[in-house]
């Protein structure tokens, strides 16, 4: 996670630069470090603070562990008076902005909530510790048990009970008089009113188009959309359809919506046009209404749904109608679906047009487009603002060039949000000197009180909308400097420190980083989070000041030592010994290449640690002891610190979920003591290519779902235990064969998702029999399958039989999307790769070398690219079985009408690319009449055909027309084609004018080097 410290210093101010020494090479070191967390929603907490008290008290009665039997009755009274305190939170929350008392009282609650977590992590970990040395799977090892705390070893003497009960009980009394307190502020029990409508005002189509700056292309996009008759979709014409432009709060969805109401060409294009402002609540009796009323002119005195949809349907009949349905946010599909149902009636080519927030409102409505509206560039913001501030002004202020400059950089600062621009510019409208306009630059938005006033109420009506929880995990963010590309999963596993993921209601943990991507996903949908690549995420920096606003009424937990910080980030540089001497209730750490060459001791005491990520810090080598009693870490990241061994001691971490030792190339192997950690989930040993062995005891890791190993070359053998983690999703690499592990261990791993890669080593008939127990084919969740094969068997007739009965049983799922097949030396393909693969979109064949022809491949429906790589048996394409129209009857069926396509072959391909086939040098064409033939379509979405390094004399010219889509053909160092078509004059290249883009290229010397290290032509042999 790439973070800009000294942005984060300058936009939190947490502390001044402090310096000490920390190594001869530097006498000493600016800290800058950034983000205090002190605030947490209560009902997140106290949720997760009631649901540890229920489970840990079921877990003592299940286990026979009875730690603090004389606290039964606090224990309950904590967990019912935190129920009930949970009853009022909603009110509480609403009122903390503006009443001091309650931001007060709210945050001793907090407090009191953490620290009850803080405790209940002390009786949670003796209780698994206990567990797990009574197990028998149970490692025992002396170096681990010398290194945990000598009272948690002692967890049964009474002192530790007492110590405890005495925690419990002063926790109760601190939680009496937060109780005591809460009748003071008559709350109101349950939701609070909802006040939202009230806010808000209603939109109309008028608009003043002198007003509008940008949006010239988004508008030119939607109009061609709005214009088109008809959209078909699975089954039939869809009418009217819906189509949505989703953005954040102010970023000019509606209007954009009224440029295209008010636009001529749609103006003509329709009957009728209406306009409705939905709004929250989503009233379908209102709606109704509305339509009726704008169609009819005036509406009847009707207040019942039924009747007012059957006037609904009766005045839009037949007519082609626009309807736009601004701001609307209802997700609740049975108040749209009535509505949905009567504008069905209206005429061809109707439409609706949707502005929301929210992708998931757009999915509910049916969108057939969905367009996500972008910001405005920083001249149009510009001239937005430059418009409003400026209004009313003489032309001397107007031509200012001091003023003008710090205008421009003003706007700089909206980042392309109309809404923003419009507020600045009317705070500007109202300062007359160079020194108040260079006021407003210096400041951040979030403290500009116009911003609290006209731009933050549009982005608290979205931020209102979601549930307590998530409105944490989105006010969390805040933590990061503008413009941080956020580490998604890193992200997702910092709420779950802080305890901001809340179990289902059965109280099982299994699933916490799913709650943690739906969190992540509904913010995302909701345009909270911007530029998503699947990885990695940004904010918007409005959003992110928004984010920074909701913290500034936060109040700051203080000791005697200073204030209590729960999240802390350091980059560079490290964190001085006294700050963690009063955080010791710090949840996130993160020491980010930090060029550490050991962890400093005092790190132990943070004994309520979550999160340690530890990247980046090459020189550290030595596994950090220290790290070892951090009991309640959940996830430690360990990638590129250059480790050579893993502790023993790492046993200790019962409670890890998350351990990453990406990238530490000098590791061999990992301590069986990891076996341990029975809640582990991900163990990432991405690119730790020493690596030789895992642990015997891999099985006992019960929980483990996640086992990331591209580039572990040297782990050829993973124990038989293996086959016992049945819930295992990722297993990215696995050496198989004779000397390595065994296919069959996948057998009952039906669970595995995304991509794997299998590198089979064959040496004889037991290697079919593993590939038939691996049962590929019922791992449905597997998106992409890399199979290479390394050859140990000879070309004998049984031997080649093996090599194709093995593939054969390597049947993939049928939802694959990628494959990729190297090293195959067999002498024909198998029919599942054309008979079983539907949804493959991606095909990679490589280094094949003892086939000589092609699968027909044409009749794989949803392929999308295909690459033929170092085929050096490969010389004759036939183009009728390539395609799959040899023998088919139905080509020339003179029965069949003209108009209609009998066969398609390779429907949805759009690259073709043929690399390195050094001996194909024949491409049988289609005859005349199937080029002529319109029942025969052929490569109808081809896009992109690459020959490159191929001996072909000629290109087949019946089939390159019948691929009317095609626009570019790449000829790369293929010596008789760049002489046929490399003469821009010549008849060859005048051949190639239907193709808007061909490129020829030959290198002489890259050629000659490709030829010398192409092997012989091998012969096939055997059936």
């Amino acid at each position: 996670m790439a973070v800009d410290l000294n942005t984060g210093l300058a936009y939190l101010a947490i502390c001044p630069t402090i310096k000490f020494p920390i190594s001869s090479r530097h006498k000493s070191l600016s800290i800058k470090y950034f983000e205090k967390q002190i605030r947490i929603m209560a009902d997140a907490i106290v949720s997760i603070a009631v649901q540890r008290l229920e489970a840990l008290v079921e877990k003592q009665i299940g286990t026979k562990i009875n730690l603090v039997r004389e606290v039964k009755n606090e224990v309950s009274y904590l967990s019912s008076e935190l129920n009930a305190i949970r009853n009022v939170l909603d009110d509480a929350e609403r009122r903390r902005y503006k009443e001091k008392n309650i931001q007060y009282w709210l945050k001793k609650l907090e407090d009191t909530s953490y620290d009850i977590d803080n405790v209940l992590d002390e009786w949670n970990f003796a209780i698994l510790k206990l567990e797990i040395q009574g197990s028998k799977d149970f490692v025992p090892r002396q170096k681990v048990r010398s290194l945990i705390p000598r009272s948690y070893l002692n967890f049964s003497k009474v002192a530790t009970r007492h110590d405890i009960a005495k925690k419990i009980k002063g926790l109760k009394e601190r939680l009496d008089r937060i109780v005591n307190e809460k009748d003071r502020y008559d709350f109101i029990v349950g939701q609070p009113v909802d006040l939202r409508e009230s806010d808000r005002v209603r939109s109309t189509s008028l608009l003043d188009v002198s007003e509008i700056h940008g949006r010239e292309v988004e508008k030119d996009v939607l109009v061609s959309k709005l214009m088109i008759q008809g959209v078909v979709g699975e089954k039939e014409l869809i009418n009217p359809s819906v189509i949505s432009i989703i953005g954040t709060g102010g970023i000019g969805k509606t209007t954009l919506a009224q440029l295209l109401y008010n636009d001529d060409t749609v103006k003509n294009n329709f009957n009728e046009r209406i306009w409705i402002c939905v709004s929250d609540v989503f009233d379908e009796v209102r709606i109704a209404k509305g339509i009726v009323e704008i169609v009819r002119g005036s509406c009847p005195n009707l207040n019942e749904l039924e009747s007012l949809l059957k006037c609904l349907t009766d005045s839009i009949s037949g007519k082609k109608i626009l309807l736009v349905m601004d701001d609307v946010w209802t997700e609740d599909y049975t108040k749209w679906e009535p509505l949905k149902k009567s504008l069905k009636l209206g005429g061809p080519g109707s439409k609706i047009l949707v502005t929301t927030r929210s992708e998931r409102v757009a999915r509910m409505m049916g969108s057939t487009d969905m367009y996500h509206l972008g910001q405005l560039s920083d001249t149009d913001c510009w001239a937005l603002m430059r418009r409003v501030a400026f209004s009313g002004r003489s032309s001397e202020e107007r031509s200012c060039e001091e003023l003008l400059d710090i205008g421009k950089n003003i706007a700089y600062k909206c980042q392309g949000l109309p809404l923003a621009a419009k507020v600045l510019g009317s705070m500007l409208l109202f300062k007359d000197t160079v020194e108040e306009w260079r006021n407003v630059l210096d400041s951040e938005i979030w403290q500009l009180e116009e911003a609290e006033v006209d731009l933050f109420p549009h982005l608290l009506l979205s931020y209102n909308e979601l549930a307590p929880t998530i409105k944490h995990c989105f006010s969390y963010c805040a933590v990061f400097p503008k413009d941080t590309e956020i580490d998604v999963d890193k992200l997702i596993r910092m709420w779950m420190a802080q305890g901001y993921l809340v179990s289902s209601s059965s109280g099982r943990e299994d699933d916490l980083e799913l709650r943690g991507k739906e969190y992540f996903n509904n913010l995302r949908m909701r345009c909270f989070f911007l530029d998503y690549n699947g990885r990695t995420c940004k904010m918007h920096d409005i959003v992110h000041d928004f984010a920074q606003f909701l913290r500034k009424t936060k109040l700051e937990a203080t000791t005697e030592k200073g204030s209590v910080y729960r999240s802390l980030f350091c980059q560079k540089e490290l964190v001085p010994s006294d700050l963690c001497d009063c955080n010791a209730c710090l949840r996130v750490l993160s020491l980010y290449e930090c060029e550490l060459q050991e962890i400093p001791t005092y790190i132990e005491n943070l004994i309520h640690l979550r999160y340690l990520d530890l990247t980046g810090n090459k020189l550290m080598v030595q596994f950090p002891q220290s790290i070892c009693k951090l009991y309640n870490l959940e996830t430690l990241y360990l990638g590129r610190c250059g480790l050579k061994e893993i502790p023993a001691e790492i046993g200790n971490l019962i409670r890890l979920r998350h351990l990453d030792l990406y990238l530490n190339a000098e590791l061999q192997e990992l301590p069986e003591t990891i076996c341990n950690l029975h809640e582990l989930r991900t163990l990432n040993i991405t690119h730790c290519v020493s690596l030789r062995r895992l642990p015997e005891g891999i099985h006992r890791l019960i929980n483990l779902r996640h086992l990331p190993n591209e580039h572990t070359h040297c782990l050829h053998q993973i124990p038989q235990g293996l086959e016992q983690l049945t819930g295992l999703r990722t297993l990215t690499q696995f050496f198989v064969g004779r000397d390595w592990s065994k296919l069959g261990y996948l057998k009952n791993m039906d669970q595995l998702s995304g991509s794997i890669e299998l590198r089979i080593s064959l040496h004889d008939r037991q290697d079919v029999i593993e590939a038939q127990k691996a049962e590929l084919k019922s791992k449905i969740h597997i998106q992409c399958l890399k199979i290479w094969f390394f050859n140990n068997i000879d070309r004998s007739d049984e031997m080649n039989l093996v090599r194709y009965e093995a593939m054969e049983a390597l049947q993939p799922p049928p939802n694959l999307q990628r494959l990729r097949i190297i090293d195959y030396q067999g002498t024909k393909f198998p029919g599942w790769i054309t008979s079983a693969l539907n949804n493959l979109k991606v095909l990679e064949i490589q280094e094949c070398n003892y086939c000589s022809t092609l699968p027909p491949l044409g009749e794989l429906p949803g392929l999308e690219e295909l690459s033929v790589w170092r085929m050096h048996s490969f010389e004759i394409l036939d183009s009728r079985e390539f395609l799959g129209i040899a023998g088919d009857v139905n080509i020339n069926d003179a029965s069949i009408p003209s108009s209609a396509v009998a066969v398609i072959r390779f429907p949805k391909l759009k690259k073709l690319s043929f690399r390195n086939c050094a001996f194909w040098k024949d491409w049988e064409d289609i005859t005349a009449e199937e080029a002529d033939n319109v029942t025969l379509s052929l490569f109808p979405c081809l896009r992109e055909l690459v020959l490159d390094y191929c001996f072909l004399t000629e290109l087949p010219h019946h089939l390159l027309r019948k691929a009317s889509s095609l626009e570019h053909l790449e000829i790369i160092d293929c010596t008789y084609l760049s002489k046929s078509y490399g003469d821009k004059k010549g008849s060859g290249w005048r051949s190639l004018s239907h193709i808007p883009h061909v490129q020829v290229s030959y290198n002489e010397q890259r050629a000659g080097h490709r030829s010398y290290e192409t092997p012989l032509p091998v012969k096939s042999m055997g059936p």
